[in-house]
This record gives structure tokens, C-alpha cells and sequence, in this order.
């Protein structure tokens, strides 16, 4: 295999801007000279650019973008898959086959019912055109594209007038011949038209899933590209990058036509920020525990969405991940998204028991106590309900919370749950509301360690979003876990992720031959071969080429099976023993049969960026408690402490509220909290 390459990079005169556009809030961290700087402003989902440029102006960056590198994490591919509101797109297949993106895999959403509703076409037969090319299954032209009929398809293109084109033909993972005969073509006839080609998005079997994210590329490339052209312009001279779903950075140029790569651009950086700071603490004890092994589930807690996820030292990766209704075979974060968020609107069905989510608030009106307009009762007006959170210090006081809007839309759900006569009916119903929440986040993380083979007790609950602290210790609880970290800045870990996330291109090949059938000398030149165009990706962005590591791994699977699951690739014998340990792991056995060789898989990667987070001064006496409050359940009148004034070796004992600028932390009793050197909060649980 060729050698891994790698190299660190000083920080020193480093200026990074991560910025994460939420569905509520738009965040900021900014770095320069080991100092950190942290920002909020409400989003802008009409355009979300002007939410940026705000928060620029706000931090005082205007004038300063000469040199500044800026990390974005956005949201408009994945809003306009999610709310179906993709351009016109042409959809070009082979005979016969143009209704594959209509069938898909023939799944149902109902099982048992009989008379579903049909779903909307992803692409309507009126924009299907289909060639006589044919490919077989070793990659051998049985039938080449006519000239007359490249010629014919410009006409189908002129007459219909789309904005983008997605070229999907059979075995072109294997033969791209057509494939590229058809681009140039367009290109030539149509120079504006955003083409998306399927050998180069995703040279990967299966037609259906290779066919979806070609189309979903082509369907919001156009919108991306268009959003990051006025962004860019309008912090002209900065240098602006966009995360992927991977949990690396493209430069904003070449983003669009890696549109489908963005789904999941805003939580991949939360997850890179929590390896990072997960990895910083593999040297410090955790109440007298070693935290060695970097293990960690993750839950991001924001307004509208809660994403949960595991990372056992790298970030884990997945090719099965859902967006909507679409599968996304595209190298992405593994994790399981809920609609539970601190702006999830709580609701009363048809049979009279408490909901809690999808819908959400959003940032407009938001939760009620927001006080612009909102009249529906959120997961954000029960924490505020219950005290434990400050109206009046609302984001570091930059933001006043209307109690009484959040007792009146709370007050109307007790009374639809008979509840209105009730001693502390509000405060009741605002308990209920939590506990709803709570247990869908539950669920969401035993999905993603559980039912993954994984004992939760084994690992560290890391919360973070703006909303994530209030719930970390209920969860923990529900999952008999007795150790948490609330991360420094959990509350805009997402653009800190964008800060230290590295340059990075996720490229795979399908193989789909038995293992025993394919020489290793053999795979270790493919694999070189997507390794090169993987470094010459990146050097063209400017990245040294001393700095680039490469990662290989392989899809496998037992003879006979659908599925696979991916393994770091070395050697022969150790990724055909990882495969069985894994395989054990995740469904409690193993098989002696044949292994097959599905897909090959490269991760090209920048040295990520290295901070030095200010270390806290050590503490020599107690925690000092800024004020005291009454919360709802709670005996005794609950101690305040400003995060910012606490130093390390600070020690707290629930039950407490630790509230900073960004978030707030619910110690709940019978647990501790202990402040490590930059700042993270260690909780453990006393007893169970």
C-alpha cells in the first residue's frame, strides 16, 4: 500500500470563521491566535446568507476579511430535498429504464395498506429521455450512443428548457464512454446547464441508489450554487469552504457540483467538533477514570432536530443514510435524526395524549416565548416554565424571554389534557413536555448503540447544540450511563467543528467479486488510483501535498447477502478478521462462508486543522454561585453558577444550573460536575 503522508500545521496566525446555519439559529466561532470567540444570530431561512453577513458584522469582521478563512455549514440542499423544492431537472437513463427513480426498491411506507397514496415521481416522464446505449455487467460496449441521437437529446433539452440534466446510464461505474459522450454534448449545446453525471457522483452499483443521488445532485445543485455565489460575494476576500457530509471541507467553488455531499453539512461538524474534544481529553482523568478510548455518543440538541450519533475515535461513516424519502448512498456521518428540538411544537392528538414534535417552531415565529408571534407551546417554553431557564439572561442577555407568552401556550395544552383545574397545572404540563422529549431522544440513542451491538454504559454521553445541556443528565439516567461531557462551547460545537474539520474527498469504486478471486496487488493499485485523484483534488485547492493523509477501507459482505459494512483496509487476512469481528458485533454471529469485495473506498484528508484552547487558571476555592433560583420539583432553592467564572478543578454538586452564553447545563441532583482544564464539564452520576 502506499505510504500515509501527513503533517501538522502551526495555528499560530491562523484566522478561521466556522459558521452553522441552523433551522433557529445561525452560529459563530471565531479563531485567531488561540483565542476564540463565540456569536449567535437568529437564521435567516428566506435567505440565509443575510444571517451571515449579520453575524460578520456583529463580531466585527467587516473590515477584517483580508486573510480570513470562513467554514460553512449549510442548510440549502438539505431544505430544499426535505421541503421538495428542487429545480427543473432532466432525467437521462437507457431504454426502458427511465422509470427507475419512480420504483425504486419497492418499498412501502404502510405495509398493510391496501390503498396507499401514490408518491410524487422524483422526476416526471415528461422529462425522462432514454438512449439506445447499452454497457453488459463486465463493462463491454454492446451498443454505443448514436451521433443523430446526442443530437436528438439537445432537442428534447432546448424544447423542454430544464435547469440542470442528471445522466444516468447502466454499468457506468464499470464504463463511463456514454456517460461522458453525453456531458460534453450538453456542455457544448448548453453551456449554463448544471449536469450531473453518475460515474462521477457515484461510480457505485445498484441503478436506483446510484440514479438517486445523481438526480438529488442535478435537483439542488443549481440552488447551492446560486446561494454560495452571493455568499461569496458578499464576504469577498475572504476564503470560503463549505462542510460535507463526511465531515471535511470542499472550497466553495467546487461545492455545487458536489451538491448531494451537503445533506448533512451542519451536523457533520458537530461531530467533528466532538472528536475533537473528545480527543483532547484522551490525556485527562475523568474522575479518577482514564478516558482513553475517545468512545462517545453524541446527541445535537438544537431548535428544530436532535441528531444523535457514536464515534469510537473516528467519525463513523455510512453509505445507507436517508434524507426524506431519498436513500443517500453517499459517504455521510452515521447518525439517527429525530424531530425533537427546543423548538419541537408539543400537541395534544385525536386520542388526548401529549406529543411532542416533528413539527417545529422554527426560527419565525419560534417558541412562544420568544415573543414573535408564536402561539404553539415548545420543548423551549417547558424548560423556561420550569426554571431552568433565565428569561431575562437569555443569550448572555441579548435576548429577553416573554414568560407569560410560554404560560399561555402551555396553560392551553393543559386545559386540552383536562388539566386546567390542577394544582400547578402549567408547570405539569410543561414536565410532561420534557419527559415526551426525552424519551424520543432515548429511543434516537439506543437506535445508535444498542441496537448497534454497543453498551451505552461503556461510553461518554456528549450533549451539545444550544439545547443539549437541559437534557444530558435525563438521558444519561434513561440510559443507566454514568459518565457525560458537556464540551466547552457546547452550544455552537457545530461551527467549532467547521473550525478544525480538515480539507477532505471520500471516493469509491464498486468491485463486487469474491474476495478470494481478487488479487491484493490488484486492489492496492485501484485503490492508488482513487487516491491520486482524491491528492489531486485536494492540491488544486492549495493544499500541500505533505499534509494529505489517505485512508482505505472496503465493503464487504458474506455470500448472499444485500448489505455491507465497511472495514479499514490494510492487509488481506486483517480486513477479512475485522469483517468477522465486526459482522459478530453488529448481529451476534458470523459465517464461514465466502466473503465478497463490494466496494472500494478512499478518504483523501488534510492535516486537520491544530488549536491550542486557553487552558483555565486552577481553582482555589470553591465555585463561586452568581445566584439562586426555585425550579419546579425541587425542594430546595437550586444554585446558579456563570460557566465563564469557573476554573479548572471546580467541582459542583447537583442540583445546579451551570448557564453560559450560548446554553445551559441542568445538573440534576445525585450528580457531579467536575471543570477539566479548557473548560469541558465532566458529569458522573453519584448512584443509580
Amino acid at each position: 500500500m502506499p505510504k500515509i503522508k501527513s503533517a501538522h500545521h502551526s495555528s499560530e496566525q491562523l484566522r478561521v470563521l466556522g459558521v452553522d446555519t441552523g433551522g433557529t439559529f445561525t452560529d459563530f466561532v471565531y479563531y485567531e491566535q488561540g483565542n476564540l470567540t463565540i456569536h449567535k444570530v437568529l437564521s435567516t431561512p428566506h435567505a440565509p446568507e443575510q444571517a451571515i453577513l449579520q453575524g460578520i458584522k456583529e463580531l466585527g469582521l467587516e473590515t477584517q476579511l483580508d486573510n480570513l478563512s470562513i467554514v460553512h455549514g449549510s442548510t440549502v440542499a438539505t431544505n430544499a430535498v426535505l421541503e421538495k423544492k428542487g429545480v427543473k431537472t432532466a432525467y437521462i437513463s437507457n431504454k426502458g429504464l427511465s422509470d427507475i427513480l419512480t420504483i425504486g426498491r419497492q418499498a412501502r411506507k404502510e405495509l398493510y395498506n391496501l390503498t396507499p397514496e401514490p408518491e410524487t415521481p422524483p422526476v416526471p416522464a415528461s422529462l425522462c429521455y432514454e438512449v439506445t446505449s447499452r454497457v453488459d455487467a463486465d463493462g463491454n460496449n454492446r451498443q454505443s450512443l448514436a451521433n443523430d441521437e446526442l443530437q436528438q437529446l439537445n432537442d428534447f433539452i432546448s424544447e423542454h428548457q430544464p435547469q440542470s440534466v442528471a445522466i444516468n446510464l447502466l454499468f457506468s461505474f464499470l464504463n463511463d464512454e456514454d456517460e461522458c459522450r453525453i456531458e460534453q454534448s450538453l456542455k457544448q449545446a448548453f453551456p449554463d446547464l448544471f449536469i450531473s453525471r453518475s460515474s462521477e457522483v457515484l461510480p457505485e452499483y445498484k441503478e436506483y441508489e446510484r440514479g438517486i443521488a445523481t438526480w438529488l445532485n442535478a435537483w439542488v445543485g443549481p440552488l447551492v450554487q446560486g446561494y454560495l455565489k452571493r455568499l461569496a460575494t458578499g464576504v469577498q476576500p475572504a476564503q470560503l469552504s463549505v462542510m460535507q457530509s463526511s465531515g471535511g471541507t470542499i472550497a466553495a467553488e467546487k461545492a455545487a457540483d458536489h451538491a448531494v455531499r451537503m445533506l448533512l453539512s451542519g451536523p457533520a461538524g458537530g461531530l467533528a467538533g466532538a472528536k475533537y474534544i473528545a480527543a483532547g481529553q484522551s490525556n485527562h482523568s475523568f474522575h479518577n477514570n482514564p478516558f482513553h478510548n475517545e468512545s462517545v455518543l453524541t446527541f445535537d440538541m438544537g431548535g428544530t432536530s436532535t441528531d444523535v450519533a457514536v464515534i469510537e475515535g473516528e467519525l463513523q461513516l455510512t453509505s445507507e443514510g436517508h434524507i426524506g424519502d431519498y436513500p443517500v448512498a453517499i459517504s455521510m456521518v452515521d447518525m439517527h435524526t429525530i424531530g425533537a428540538g427546543g423548538g419541537s411544537i408539543a400537541w395534544v392528538d385525536e386520542g388526548g395524549i401529549l406529543q411532542v414534535g416533528p413539527q417545529s417552531a422554527g426560527a419565525s415565529p419560534g417558541p412562544a416565548c420568544y415573543g414573535q408571534g408564536g402561539q404553539q407551546a415548545t420543548v423551549t417554553d417547558a424548560n423556561l416554565i420550569l426554571g431552568r431557564l433565565s428569561g431575562d439572561a437569555f443569550l448572555g442577555g441579548a435576548m429577553q424571554l416573554d414568560e407569560g407568552a410560554a404560560q399561555c401556550a402551555i396553560a392551553k395544552l393543559a386545559t386540552q389534557l383536562s388539566l386546567s383545574s390542577a394544582h400547578n397545572a402549567v408547570e405539569e404540563t410543561a414536565s410532561g413536555i420534557i419527559q415526551v422529549a426525552n424519551e424520543h431522544m432515548t429511543r434516537a440513542l439506543r437506535v445508535m448503540s444498542i441496537q448497534r451491538g454497543i453498551d451505552p454504559k461503556t461510553l461518554v454521553l456528549v450533549p451539545f447544540g444550544g439545547a443539549g445541556g437541559l437534557h444530558v443528565c435525563a438521558l444519561a439516567e434513561n440510559l443507566q450511563m454514568s459518565q457525560a461531557m458537556v464540551p466547552i462551547h457546547a452550544g455552537v460545537l457545530s461551527a467549532f467543528g467547521m473550525v478544525v474539520a480538515p480539507h477532505s474527498r471520500d471516493l469509491s469504486h464498486t468491485i463486487n467479486t469474491l474476495l478470494e478471486l481478487a488479487g491484493e496487488a490488484q486492489l492496492n493499485e485501484q485503490l492508488t488510483i482513487l487516491a491520486d485523484r482524491g491528492v489531486a483534488e485536494l492540491t488544486s485547492e492549495g493544499i500541500d501535498k505533505a499534509e494529505i493523509k489517505i485512508y482505505y477501507s472496503v465493503d464487504l459482505r458474506y455470500s448472499g447477502q444485500s448489505y455491507t459494512l465497511s472495514v479499514p483496509w490494510s492487509e488481506l487476512h486483517e480486513s477479512v478478521q475485522a469483517f468477522h469481528d465486526l459482522h459478530q458485533k453488529r448481529y451476534g454471529h458470523q459465517h464461514n462462508q465466502a466473503i465478497e469485495l463490494v466496494n472500494l473506498r478512499v478518504k483523501v484528508s488534510a492535516s486537520p486543522v491544530v488549536l491550542t484552547l486557553p487552558k483555565l487558571p486552577l481553582a482555589t476555592n470553591k465555585a463561586v454561585v452568581t445566584s439562586q433560583r426555585t425550579l419546579y420539583g425541587i425542594d430546595a432553592a437550586v444554585s446558579i453558577y456563570q460557566r465563564e467564572k469557573l476554573s479548572y478543578g471546580h467541582k459542583i454538586k447537583g442540583p445546579a444550573l451551570i448557564v453560559e452564553r450560548v446554553s445551559t447545563t441542568w445538573l440534576e441532583p445525585d450528580w457531579v460536575c467536575e471543570v477539566d482544564p479548557v473548560g469541558n464539564l465532566l458529569l458522573s452520576k453519584t448512584s443509580f
